[in-house]
């Protein structure tokens, strides 16, 4: 009789739709494990100027210097061997501008993801990275004329160093955390965005981040600056085949919204149930701009991600609505972080979380309000369901406040499918699969209403295929 872990591992490659490997075509593998001469080299590899191996070396020296997070779920985290990763995986072939151009196999996968389709109804631009690198990258005519840009983040560092020196590492410097150090130690690929003053991009664009090796650590970078007036929205997706050992995902986002700006950043994650999902996301937001977080969280075996904003102008605004669903075996820690230093300035935080089996779902937060912050407003609401009596869900909620006439409100709610729901959609005649599935779309709608149609309906595709299997 097979062992738990290969049934469990069996399991999880017929419930989880991107269980698809490529076979290994790849120009560079860098040996496993970690020391300062494989920084340089990353570097010396993308011909990088002076300032940014300087920048990477230091990085990892922080990381080295730093202990591992106390807090959290230290039992997983614990079990992370940095010996055992490889932290750069080039793919045969440079990024290509032209969808005919990209390698068969790759295309092959990113056409199962979707992306070609997407990129031809709706977006803006595409950006898609494989492994360590992007392997192919477009944005429409039109916007391009107009001064946006939007290119991988290696190319931004070579084409526009000047505004990427000015930005790169100051919303998420590397002594924040040692994940953090780690990214900016090892990054490549990712997104680099500008839009100049006043040009609204009214249509999304996209990136999609793709792990395919074993025991893969993929450090993506992007950086989204919102001039003056601007506006953009970008959305992210990411998966990865299943594979008996961990792999690692550790990004950093930095986003900086100047006065006036609006920046929408949706994320939908949907790891398989061996990768470790620790990244760093976060953005500033000056007078009367705003930023907006949408963050789902699906797969993964443990997730610690807490979009935060910075309000620091004055009427700056900052939204943060996620979902996170947690099955046997999964943590999703997810949170938020908000943060008011400018007077009239606001925020709603909006989580929702999924617990099945027995896995758990953790919401982590923290409202700081600064003295300067006269009249502002904080709305934080968190709601959890359990679907199974082994499921859990804990709530850490932080809240400072300097200022006495801040309004400032938390709520919390924990609930439990009833059998009497259950009854009532199961007379009707729905199986106890499709009448709890139908309950959690429910439970999410406020999210899903958030997002593109087309994500929408995949968003509940793929809640659906979270579900199967996952009753009786």
């Amino acid at each position: 009789m097979e062992d738990r872990s290969v049934l469990e591992l069996r399991e999880m490659a017929e419930s989880y739709k991107y269980d698809f490997k490529d076979p290994y075509l790849y120009k560079e593998v860098f040996e496993k494990g970690l020391d300062e001469e494989k920084v340089i080299k990353i570097s010396k590899i993308k011909g990088e100027p002076q300032w940014m191996t300087e920048f990477r070396v230091n990085a990892y020296r922080v990381f080295i210097s730093k202990p591992m997070p106390t807090w959290g779920n230290t039992e997983l985290l614990n079990k992370i061997n940095f010996d055992d990763i490889h932290y750069y995986v080039r793919p045969e072939e440079d990024h290509k501008t032209s969808w005919d151009d990209v390698p068969e196999y790759i295309k092959k996968t990113f056409d199962r993801l979707g992306i070609p389709e997407a990129e031809r109804k709706f977006l803006a631009g595409v950006t898609a990275q494989y492994e360590s690198e992007v392997v192919y990258h477009s944005i429409r005519e039109d916007l391009a004329k107009q001064g946006v840009i939007f290119t991988d983040m290696d190319t931004g560092l070579r084409e526009y160093p000047e505004i990427v020196r000015k930005y790169f590492g100051t919303v998420v410097p590397p002594e924040d955390n040692k994940f953090a150090a780690l990214n900016s130690a090892v990054w490549s690929g990712g997104s680099f965005v500008y839009v100049p003053p006043n040009v609204k991009v009214s249509i999304p664009l996209q990136a999609y981040f793709r792990i395919n090796a074993k025991n893969m650590g993929q450090f993506e970078r992007t950086l989204i600056i919102a001039d003056e007036g601007s506006e953009v929205t970008y959305i992210e997706g990411c998966t990865a085949p299943v594979y008996s050992s961990q792999s690692l995902h550790s990004a950093v986002v930095e986003i900086i919204a100047l006065p006036n700006s609006k920046v929408q950043y949706i994320t939908i994650q949907n790891w398989s149930r061996d990768v470790y999902n620790l990244v760093t996301k976060r953005s500033v937001a000056y007078e009367n701009a705003k930023v907006g977080w949408i963050d789902a969280n699906i797969g993964s075996l443990l997730t610690m991600k807490y979009p935060s904003i910075y309000l620091l102008g004055e009427g700056a605004r900052g939204e943060i609505i996620s979902v996170a669903f947690a099955k046997t075996g999964q943590h999703q820690d997810a949170g938020s972080k908000i943060i008011l230093a400018a007077p009239n300035t606001s925020a709603t935080v909006t989580s929702k979380s999924i617990s099945v089996g027995s896995g758990r779902a953790s919401y982590r937060g923290l409202v700081k309000v600064y003295k300067e912050a006269k009249n502002s407003k904080v709305n934080v609401q968190c709601d959890a369901l359990l679907l199974d009596p082994e499921s859990r869900t804990d709530t850490y909620p932080v809240i400072e406040v300097h200022q006495p006439n801040a309004a400032i409100t938390h709520e919390a709610t924990v609930s439990k499918i009833s059998e009497q729901q259950l009854y009532y959609l199961m007379s009707r005649g729905l199986s106890p699969e499709e009448a709890k599935t139908l309950i959690i779309h429910g439970f999410i709608e406020n999210f899903v209403k958030e997002l593109p149609m087309e994500y929408a309906v995949e968003m509940n595709r793929l809640i659906a295929l979270e579900m199967e299997g996952s009753v009786g």
